[in-house]
Order: C-alpha cells, then sequence, then structure tokens
C-alpha cells in the first residue's frame, strides 16, 4: 500500500488540525460507518496520534500521514491517493488498485 497525498492536501489537514511544531503525525483509520468508503458500512477517519505499528506513511512538509497495520485491510490492496479539490476546497480521497 502507498499513501499519495497532494502538498495541498496535506497543508489543508495542518491548517484544519491546527497542528503545532510538535505534532507531526496524522493517523488516516478505519471506522464504523460514513459514506464514501472503500468497503461499504466503514469509512476513512483523521486524527492527530502518533503511530505505534505503521503500515504505510508519507512524509510532507515534516507531517508523517499514516495507516496503522490494524487497519490495513481496509485497503485491500489499493492505495491511498488524496488530492485538494479547488471547487470543494477540502480533500477527496480516493482508492486505486495496486499495479
Amino acid at each position: 500500500m502507498d499513501i499519495q497525498i497532494s502538498k495541498e492536501a496535506a497543508k489543508w489537514y495542518k491548517n484544519e488540525l491546527d497542528l503545532e511544531n510538535n505534532d507531526n503525525y496524522i493517523r488516516f483509520f478505519v471506522r464504523y460507518g460514513g459514506f464514501g468508503g472503500n468497503i461499504p458500512g466503514f469509512s476513512l477517519g483523521v486524527s492527530k496520534d502518533a503511530p505505534e505499528e505503521v503500515h504505510a506513511a508519507k512524509e510532507i512538509d515534516n507531517i508523517t500521514f499514516y495507516v496503522e497495520e490494524k487497519d490495513a485491510w481496509y485497503f485491500e490492496d489499493n492505495d491511498l491517493k488524496i488530492k485538494f479539490s479547488r471547487k470543494k476546497q477540502e480533500p477527496e480521497i480516493s482508492y486505486e488498485k495496486r499495479a
């Protein structure tokens, strides 16, 4: 699994989550419910947490975006792609099958 995140999306998360100098981690995790997820009935949550057991990570502008091992099942061999939508003024999440 690979995490791909645009610089604009990373900046949005940094501002939206009020990251300070010591807040260097953003975790993507599986949560029950919601919509627009990779698996029906589940969706992707976001939090400021230090990692325990990283499955995949990407560092942008001194912020590590990551997924824990315990949430790897949710991605089903897909990459996580996050880009910033100028129209919606928020990140857009998609899942792309690994080649």
